[in-house]
């Protein structure tokens, strides 16, 4: 664990750190929080305001949630299915200099109805690309029920994510973060992949 990892947990009065595998299957991945270097960037780049508000999937202990309305001032959303580590965010909400900016919500993404002001929505590969099509399919609902341009982050994005999003329609690749330079080894899946409904 790098400083940069403690700091910020710290500067947030947050417990993010570590990795849980203990209800990972082969539709939920395991909970792994982002680094906070590649929330910096993402943070900087300037996709994110105040007057957005983003849905965070698979939220785990909250860390996405906690850096981004610190940094951008957005409001955010974090759902989580894992009933042991939704508590552990909603634990670090009592506690974090942002509390008041996040909500956190105990529910099945691929069920979940997206709520109308939500424009920004985040991924860390939280789950299969079958759950993926059920969430692409509440964000759409959402979407025509209310039109708006909506940004969806997708950090270091499996190969079947990308084939996936270049098969919907309604979906435009926008932009990509590198974040390659960030860590060792030159993994080309160091980035956050930025499309646009």
């Amino acid at each position: 664990m790098t400083q940069t990892e403690t700091t910020w947990d710290k500067l947030l009065q947050i417990k993010t750190t570590g990795r849980d595998d203990s209800h990972a299957d082969r539709f939920h991945h395991p909970y792994e929080p982002t680094p906070y270097s590649v929330l910096e960037r993402l943070s900087n780049k300037g996709f994110i305001g105040k007057r957005d508000v983003v849905l965070d999937y698979g939220c785990g202990k909250g860390r996405v949630d906690f850096f981004l309305s610190y940094q951008t001032k957005a409001r955010t959303v974090g759902i989580e299915y894992d009933e042991r580590i939704y508590q552990s965010a909603v634990n670090n909400q009592k506690t974090s200099v942002s509390r008041t900016r996040t909500e956190f919500v105990h529910a099945n993404a691929e069920t979940y109805a997206v709520p109308p002001e939500v424009n920004r929505c985040y991924f860390f590969n939280p789950f299969s690309v079958e759950i993926l099509q059920k969430v692409m399919a509440r964000i759409m609902e959402s979407w025509y029920e209310n039109p708006r341009e909506i940004l969806l982050f997708f950090y270091y994005p499996a190969d079947a994510y990308i084939s996936y999003l270049m098969s919907v329609d309604e979906l435009e690749f926008y932009d990509e973060i590198d974040c390659g330079d960030l860590f060792a080894g030159n993994d080309p899946r160091e980035r956050i992949a930025v499309y646009r409904i």
